[in-house]
Formats: structure tokens, C-alpha cells, sequence
């Protein structure tokens, strides 16, 4: 296809802090025909461990600077962050500062999350297709103060894509006369051969007893809270093991209290985020994911074909992914669940030897083309139409 006649796309989000969107973001842009499409990102804030792992015929701009740029002096920082939060308080309020910065008309727009809705939907290029991706359970209790919000946003798509059945299923199910575009379920896309060689970049040292693995944001809908707690009381009962969490978030200094309080800082170990986190996934004995909410998580799916046995919270897409007792086990977001499996998975060989039989070839179940496929479609449609 001739080059003036490429598919102009535009994708809008916050920043590029290790998460999952951040990574079905990186996914689509490595993949989505680059003969067929010329991309562009917009970040609010140029911010995060992934902001430099766009493809290089991706454009990227961003609207104010990232905490990396800032000055090391703390004084200085601060004059630094109010200058930005006014900027971005600017650029909601007039979406024309962020057209200038783009100088270009799209032929769709894309909002990868509820957060850049607002940004999509308020373009000043009238003529731009918005596609809008929404990846949470709409009756999360932290979520309703923008739930109404959300309700009004979601008609204006002329495209919608949900992250997974479940996430789809609870918003109809929850407002049933709530106009929903043409829409469609998309799953992540996982790069199954790349994620097999980062899992052999090195071998981490672990202490020499059971080992669960966790990768997530440190955020409270997380559940690690309520994990320590488990933790605590299975060392309590005299069932030894040892917890890695990877990722970081503004719940990291209430956790280190925490595990301060319940007296486990050494076994309950906070890595902080890592750009390569599959090798503690793959030398651990177990993967655990105790969020009170998620959509399709791609770490479940990384879990999965790293032939990890996994404890997960029944939330979301995650039952999509994991059949319980099968390949993995499904728990409620209790902590007297967490203990249970915890304690199941410690002390039943029989099981674990089952579910690890059972995913030798788990990742049969993962089609990337057909996702790539899909949304190549939506985007080609839509500019047809």
C-alpha cells in the first residue's frame, strides 16, 4: 500500500509505567500492519519503565515531561510536578493544546482504557473514528465514582473492544439499556516465543523453600494486603515458604508496614518493578494473583505458558483462562481463601503434579494472529464505513 495512503492511528493513555494495557499497547504497535497503518502515541506524561519500547516507525509524543526528567532536587521537583499537573489541567480542559502538539488529522483514535476516554472523545477532529477498550469490571466498588461518567462516554464509541467476556458480560448484565456501540471481545495478544527466552535471560537465587511469585501493580485492588495476611498465618501454623512480589505503586510503603507489623519484611520480599520479571515466574514453585479485580490479565496468561501452577482470584477473564483443579486453582478475594490454596498447593503433591501434567501444551489456547487480525479489521471497517 502506498505510503499516502496509510491508515493514520492515533492511540491516547497516560503514560508507560510497567501494567498491562501499557503492554497491550507495546503488542498492537509491534504487530498492527506497519504497510498498512502509520502510528502514533500520545502520553500525557512521558513517564514509566516503557516509554522508550515503542517500535521505531511508531511516532511518540507527549504532552508534559516524565518523573525521570525531573530535577534530583526535591525542592525544584515539586515547583516541577505543580508546573505539570497544571499543564495536563490545561490540556483537559482545551483539547486543541494536544492537536497542535500532534499537527495531524487521524483517521481513528483510540482510548486503550477508560482513563484516556475523556481524551479520544474530545478531539476536535470530528471526522476520526473513536474506539474506545475497556478493561474492568464496571461494579468495582473504587470505580463507581466514575462509573457515571463512563455510562455517558460509552455510546459516543462508534467502536467498542472489551478486554474480555466476563468484562463484557458484567457491564450488560449490570445496565442492560445501556447503548453499547458495535463491539467485539478482543484478548490480549501474548509473544509466547519471546516471553520463553526473556524466562532464560538468568536464574534467580531464592531461599531454598516453596517459593510463590506475584507480578502487579502495587495498587489496594491487588489484594497483597490481604495475601500478607495469609502469608503471615500459614508461617504462623508452621507451613514455610517464601513470597516475591514484583511490580511497584503507591501501595509499596503500606505494605512494607504491614509486613513490619505481622513481623514477615524478609518472607514476604517486595522487588519493586522489573522489566524482565519471567525468570522469578519460571524458577518459582508457584504463581499467585490475589486481585479483587482484573480483566484479562496478561501475566496469567505468561504464568500459563511458563507451565507455572497458579492460585488466582475467580475475577474477570481469569476463569477464561484457567480451568479450576485443572490448570490452575480459582479462589475468592478472601483471605481465609488464599490460606487454603496456599496451604493445598504446600502440601499436595498429587495436585500440583496434575495441573503441571496438565499445561504442558497450554499455549495452543493462545491465537495472536487472530487477535492482530481482528483489530486490523475493526480499524480497516471502521474507515471504510
Amino acid at each position: 500500500m502506498a505510503e499516502s495512503k496509510k491508515i493514520k492511528v492515533l492511540f491516547r493513555h497516560r503514560s508507560m509505567e510497567m501494567g498491562g494495557v501499557e503492554k497491550v499497547i507495546l503488542s498492537m504497535l509491534n504487530h498492527l500492519n506497519k504497510d498498512k497503518f502509520e502510528m502514533t502515541v500520545c502520553l500525557n506524561m512521558n513517564q514509566g519503565e516503557l516509554r522508550d519500547e515503542f517500535p521505531e516507525y511508531v511516532r511518540k509524543v507527549f504532552l508534559t515531561d516524565g518523573r525521570e526528567d525531573f530535577s534530583k532536587n526535591t525542592i525544584i521537583q515539586k515547583v516541577q510536578l505543580a508546573q505539570r499537573r497544571l499543564k495536563l489541567q490545561n490540556a483537559q480542559k482545551n483539547p486543541k493544546i494536544a492537536d497542535k502538539l500532534l499537527n495531524e488529522n487521524y483517521d481513528v483514535e483510540i482510548a486503550p482504557t477508560y482513563a484516556a476516554f475523556d481524551s479520544v472523545l474530545n478531539s476536535t477532529n470530528t471526522k476520526s473514528k473513536k474506539i474506545g477498550w475497556f478493561h474492568s469490571d464496571i461494579t468495582l466498588p473504587k470505580l463507581q465514582p466514575l462509573v457515571p461518567g463512563i455510562l455517558k462516554q460509552i455510546p459516543q464509541f462508534d467502536y467498542f473492544i472489551f478486554g474480555s467476556q466476563q468484562t463484557k458480560d458484567i457491564l450488560i448484565e449490570t445496565y442492560p439499556d445501556l447503548p453499547i456501540p458495535e463491539n467485539q471481545v478482543i484478548l490480549n495478544a501474548i509473544p509466547i516465543e519471546e516471553l520463553k527466552q526473556k524466562a532464560l535471560a538468568f536464574t534467580p537465587e531464592f531461599p531454598r523453600k516453596p517459593i510463590f511469585a506475584s507480578v502487579a501493580r502495587l495498587h489496594s485492588r491487588k489484594g497483597f494486603h490481604k495475601l500478607m495476611e495469609a502469608h503471615a498465618r500459614l508461617l504462623k501454623d508452621g507451613f514455610d515458604h517464601h513470597i516475591i512480589i514484583i511490580g511497584d505503586g503507591e501501595e509499596k510503603e503500606n505494605l512494607k508496614k504491614q509486613a513490619e507489623i505481622l513481623g514477615v519484611t524478609d518472607s514476604f520480599e517486595l522487588l519493586g518493578s522489573l522489566m524482565n520479571p519471567y525468570p522469578y515466574v519460571k524458577n518459582a514453585d508457584f504463581f499467585i494473583l490475589p486481585s479483587e479485580s482484573e480483566s484479562w490479565p496478561l501475566i496469567i496468561a505468561d504464568s500459563l505458558i511458563l507451565q507455572k501452577p497458579i492460585i488466582s482470584t475467580n475475577v474477570g477473564g481469569i476463569p477464561e483462562m484457567i480451568s479450576h483443579g485443572k490448570t490452575g486453582y480459582l479462589i475468592n478475594y478472601e483471605t481465609d481463601e488464599m490460606y487454603e490454596a496456599m496451604k493445598k498447593f504446600l502440601t499436595d503433591p498429587e495436585l500440583i503434579s496434575e495441573i503441571k501434567y496438565n499445561l504442558t501444551d497450554i499455549e495452543k489456547q493462545f491465537d495472536n494472529q487472530k487477535i492482530f487480525d481482528a483489530v486490523e479489521n475493526i480499524i480497516t471497517n471502521l474507515v471504510k464505513n
